[in-house]
């Protein structure tokens, strides 16, 4: 009997929250485009100071209004995921500032895009889908408008207009290597991997040095069968961002996929060193010692770590019921 299967290294399970790749300006008022430019270098501080001085002069002015809240959005510490960040209080205060300036500025197009990107970390993608959806509709040429709003159809199930969503922001801002890699993942979500191939391609000729990139490269490339070229790309990104234990799974999948088991080994165990809660590593890990009966107590001890992690992860499950099919009783 052969060992249990691994585990694929999967498509996102849901869809990320986009970072902001440019930023709407808040207005066209001089001072606040200044704000815009400390939060688009990633200033918070120097943001946070010029938004806050327009609103002491102007106590209603959306834009400093929008300001304000869209750096306690980027201040809050939480990844940018989807539903990330539920009940998060520094969100949830940024989104009542933010209805409240739809309110009373409804056709000012960067509440509703902010607000919107809040509600997805909040994890109220129908909220946030009608946010952006006016957003969009107000900022027709604003790249990131569509951008957020694509994710928000993805969190809602609607696939296709999605892509239509992420594939327009490429077309307004073609030059952004974020942008295309952005739709390659959609693409890649629902399964169209030859043409998300062809946009982590283009991600990866315009930035070279972006770990990501490679990464996601390397990760379509596997469900193509291309073991050798997703090991490079794989390899690639272990090479740029090696503290990133998703990467080396990743790479021990491609790796185990090519029969270079004890390699595949020393990246699992590199990515569980990394990260321990990384169910996925456990149980490849498990498939790869498994192989070898005498080594199976060490594989059985991995899914029984995955499972005190994930107890209802079905392939925690599944891995050990083949694995109990392959061991006599008395030697589990």
């Amino acid at each position: 009997m052969s060992a249990p299967a691994s585990t694929p290294v999967p498509a996102p399970s849901r869809p990320p929250v986009i970072p902001l790749v440019s930023t709407p300006r808040v207005s066209g008022d001089d001072e606040l485009a200044e704000g815009d430019a400390a939060f688009a270098r990633g200033d918070m501080t120097q943001a946070r100071a010029i938004y806050a001085a327009a609103r002491a002069s102007a106590p209603t002015s959306a834009g400093a209004l929008v300001g304000l809240a869209r750096v306690q959005i980027a201040s809050a510490g939480v990844p940018l995921d989807y539903a990330s960040a539920k009940g998060n209080r520094e969100i949830v205060r940024a989104c009542a500032q933010l209805s409240s300036v739809v309110k009373t500025a409804p056709s000012f197009g960067p509440a509703y895009v902010e607000l919107g990107r809040g509600r997805l970390l909040l994890g109220d993608a129908p909220a946030a889908l009608a946010a952006l959806t006016l957003g969009a509709r107000l900022l027709p040429s604003e790249p990131e408008a569509h951008s957020q709003l694509g994710v928000a159809l993805l969190a809602t199930g609607q696939s296709a207009k999605a892509v239509a969503e992420l594939a327009r922001a490429v077309e307004l801002d073609p030059d952004s290597s974020a942008r295309h890699g952005n739709l390659g993942t959609a693409l890649f979500m629902v399964g169209r991997t030859k043409e998300a191939l062809a946009e982590y391609e283009v991600r990866v000729g315009m930035d070279a040095t972006d770990a990501k990139a490679h990464s996601d490269l390397g990760t379509a490339l596997l469900a193509t069968v291309d073991l050798e070229r997703a090991s490079s790309e794989l390899r690639r990104a272990v090479e740029l961002e090696p503290g990133r234990a998703t990467f080396h799974s990743n790479l021990g999948y491609a790796l185990q996929q090519a029969g270079r088991f004890d390699a595949a080994i020393d990246e699992y165990r590199e990515a569980l060193r990394l990260d321990a809660g990384l169910v996925s590593a456990w149980v490849n890990l498990a498939t790869v010692l498994a192989r070898d009966p005498k080594r199976r107590a060490e594989a059985r001890g991995a899914l029984e770590h995955a499972r005190s992690i994930a107890p209802e992860d079905p392939r925690v499950k599944a891995n050990l019921e083949e694995l109990d099919a392959m061991t006599p009783h008395s030697a589990r």
